[in-house]
């Protein structure tokens, strides 16, 4: 049966509300809102069509003018639930209990599908699982239709004390229309690297998608670089569509299904066009809102006219402070996704779709976790700029949409889209729409980066001095020397006013930054270096708080001390799969899940080894898209 780890939250992360789960898996609220709301694959229209058709014929194929398949999981021979997060059992309603059923097991293996209702889906209606389609560009590549390939989504459920929606997804259930060359499996190795880094970057507040369980296969046998075993992760999102959910349509020129995935995303994703935000505001706010062109030079109506815009740059601009917001927290935490793909791009702006990702052992910004990746697209310094570039394909996607301005629910344009003689304009418009954006994009990820800095080095205001003194100087000597990117936050976390008050205790101080075994490094330079750093920081503490428990209790909350890096997933993967290890997995989740505690109970040495300083020649180290 799977292990449970008890552990409670910590209180900067929370349990997203959720209390007094009641749920078993049976009785949990089912929706369909998104298959009720979007066309269906022309071949497999209703759920029906799907449940009876041979499972050789729901194999790989072109899928035009839909947004999905109803398709079904593959059966999965003699399935050992290795692990549930009972985080994500609250925040979905379930009973922690439930985890120890049969029905749980076989529902979240694929053998057992709930949602099934003869009489209704005889109609089309009622509720059954789902492939979505989408496409994607890949290292900036156009790379066709690409899809739902091993994931299949069960339901929706709505948690009823947040109101928040959810669609339960099985990941390596098989394969799909999508599935292409592949198996449509997931092996055991990346499964578990998805398991514990979706449920740890929710506990550091960062938007992800989740996970609530991990299924070992015991009958089957996976071949990528060599056999493996196979997985299944049950994962879960606010949504599932991506960048690439409208690059496919775009690429097609689909503008029906443009629009009508636009719709659906404003309306059942961002819950609603009213949540839309407006523009920034610049300059006198007064003046902005009150402006009118009356009296105006003919060329400065028409520049206004040029910037008009409509609820559809306001969804644009919702993207693309959601992931603004994201990759802030990224760089903030020294995660890297790995392969920023618009396919690995979330529409809600969450960190999705985790393969070669790695959270960074000392600060390098050229790293990056991906093998493969030898131009360094998706390394840690790039991950804004790439972000960006992606919003720039779906602000291509969005164009027509954005630039029609006050004339996107003309009914010609509707039907037959923009007028010849309109057009200049139309893309003149959605050009400046664009740009725009990318001002609030950048504007959105510095504020957020600054606030997140600022909270990890304990201040509780911000200077504009800090940025280039405190940030940058930080990260500079980090580099410069080697240091331990994660550990520098904590171990600055416990230090005192009052022991960095003369230049040589600060150079004593300065030590610590440093690993046990890293003496040749600490030259007087590197000290000094540090130690006037440590003046310039004690003396922003000291005009924020002084007051050291306040400040030291702050930045424990905000500054972790257990990350699952490389090695500690490395570490984990060989336990579990090649040693059969079953209680390394729920007692590493005990750190995962409250990753800012000083100890949890397990075994005190072992805690300290996997929060300790990397073994040598396992740092920053690289892994394969492989899973």
């Amino acid at each position: 049966m799977a292990h449970l780890d008890n552990s409670t939250p910590n209180g900067t992360n929370g349990t997203n509300g959720a209390s007094a789960a009641t749920y078993t898996i049976q009785s949990l609220p089912k929706s369909n809102v998104f298959t009720s709301n979007l066309p269906p694959d022309s071949a497999f229209p209703t759920p029906s069509k799907s449940h009876s058709t041979p499972r050789q014929q729901l194999g790989p194929r072109l899928v035009k003018e839909a947004l999905f398949t109803y398709v079904r999981p593959e059966p999965t021979e003699d399935p050992e639930l290795l692990c549930v997060s009972p985080r994500a059992l609250r925040d979905l309603g379930l009973k922690e209990e439930e985890a120890q059923t049969e029905e749980f097991k076989q529902v979240l293996s694929g053998n057992k599908i709930l949602t099934w209702n003869e009489e209704e889906n005889k109609e089309g209606g009622g509720i059954y699982p789902w492939a979505q389609c989408y496409g994607g560009y890949q290292f900036g590549q156009w790379a066709g239709q690409l899809g739902d390939g091993r994931a299949i989504s069960l339901f929706e459920t709505t948690n009823e004390k947040t109101g928040t929606r959810y669609e339960i997804q099985l990941k390596g259930a098989g394969r799909t229309p999508y599935s292409r060359f592949a198996d449509g499996k997931a092996v055991l190795r990346s499964s578990i690297r998805e398991f514990v880094v979706s449920e740890y970057l929710n506990a550091l507040g960062i938007p992800t998608t989740r996970a609530l369980a991990l299924t070992l296969c015991r009958g089957s046998k996976v071949l990528r670089e060599r056999a493996e075993p196979g997985a299944i992760v049950t994962r879960f999102a606010q949504s599932w569509i991506r960048f690439g959910t409208f690059d496919l349509p775009r690429s097609r020129g689909d503008r029906k299904l443009l629009r009508t995935l636009a719709d659906y995303t404003a309306e059942h994703v961002y819950g609603g066009w009213d949540k839309l935000p407006s523009k920034l505001p610049v300059g006198d706010p007064k003046a902005m809102h009150n402006k009118t062109t009356t009296g105006l030079a003919k060329d400065t109506v028409e520049g206004e006219a040029l910037e008009e815009e409509n609820r559809y740059t306001r969804l644009y601009r919702a993207i693309a402070r959601a992931n603004a917001r994201t990759v802030a927290k990224w760089q903030a935490y020294g995660f890297m996704n790995g392969v920023l793909n618009t396919d690995n791009t979330s529409i809600f702006g969450l960190s999705i779709d985790f393969g070669p990702f790695a959270f960074l052992d000392t600060f390098d910004p050229t790293y990056t976790p991906n093998h493969d990746d030898h131009m360094l697209r998706y390394s840690y310094r790039n991950q804004p700029t790439i972000i960006w570039w992606n919003l720039v394909r779906l602000g291509e996607a969005l164009g027509e949409l954005m630039g029609a301005g006050s004339n996107v629910d003309d009914t010609t344009f509707i039907s037959s889209g923009v007028k010849e003689e309109e057009a200049d304009e139309l893309v003149k418009r959605a050009e400046g729409i664009i740009e725009r954006c990318g001002e609030e994009y950048k504007a959105v990820f510095l504020a957020h980066y600054k606030e997140l800095m600022t909270a990890r080095l304990g201040l509780t205001s911000q200077k504009e001095s800090d940025f280039e003194e405190l940030f940058s100087e930080l990260l500079d000597f980090l580099e410069a020397y080697g240091l331990d990117f994660h550990h520098a936050f904590r171990k600055l976390s416990y230090f005192k006013v009052g022991e960095l008050e003369s230049e040589q205790s600060r150079k004593d101080v300065a030590g610590r930054f440093f690993r046990f075994d890293e003496a040749p490094k600490q030259d007087a330079e590197s000290r000094a270096r540090i130690a006037k750093w440590l003046e310039k920081w004690v003396a922003r503490v000291k005009q924020d708080n002084p007051n050291d428990e306040e400040r030291q209790a702050a930045m424990l909350a905000v500054n972790p001390k257990f990350v699952p890096r490389s090695w500690v997933l490395d570490e984990l993967i060989d336990r579990v799969e090649k040693k059969g290890d079953r209680d390394i997995l729920p007692a590493i989740m005990k750190l995962n899940l409250d990753p800012f505690a000083e100890s949890w109970g397990w075994n005190e040495s072992e805690e300290e080894r996997f929060c300790g300083d990397v073994p040598k020649y396992k740092g920053m180290m690289q892994c394969s898209c492989s899973s």
